[in-house]
C-alpha cells in the first residue's frame, strides 16, 4: 500500500460512523499492537482505536477530517497535515501527524495540534 492510499484509508476511518466498517479499515491499515497518541487522546490496539474514533465523532458532530497538502515520506515514516471541519466551512482544528510504519501498516502515530477549539 502506498502512502497516499494509506492516508486515504486513515482519514476514511476517522470519518466512518459505522463501527464495523471502521474496524475493517483499522484492520487494513494498523498493526494489531499499534498505538495512537495526540494531546487529547491515547489508544493501543484496534478495539481501543475504534472506540476512540467513535468518541471523537460524538465530540465533534457534523465535522470530518481532511488531509491537507502532500505527504512527506522517508524510511519507515510518514508526515501529513489535517483539518477538522464542516463541509464548506473554515476548519475548527488542525494538526500534523507523524506515522511510523511496520510492513506498510501504521504501527505508531503521534499527533500534534496546530490549532484546536478551546474546551
Amino acid at each position: 500500500m502506498n502512502a497516499n492510499t494509506l492516508a486515504d484509508q486513515y482519514f476514511a476511518l476517522w470519518n466512518e460512523a459505522d463501527p464495523d466498517r471502521r474496524a475493517a479499515l483499522i484492520a487494513d491499515t494498523w498493526t494489531t499492537d499499534a498505538t495512537f497518541v495526540d494531546p487529547s487522546f491515547e489508544a493501543t490496539g484496534h478495539d481501543d482505536l475504534n472506540k476512540l474514533v467513535g468518541a471523537a465523532q460524538q465530540m465533534f458532530p457534523g465535522l470530518s477530517f481532511h488531509r491537507i497538502g502532500e505527504i512527506d515520506e522517508h524510511h519507515t515514516y510518514l508526515r501529513w497535515t489535517w483539518h477538522l471541519k464542516a463541509e464548506g466551512q473554515d476548519p475548527v482544528a488542525g494538526g500534523t501527524d507523524i506515522v511510523h510504519l511496520d510492513n506498510g501498516r501504521i504501527h505508531r502515530l503521534v499527533g500534534f495540534h496546530d490549532f484546536a477549539p478551546a474546551h
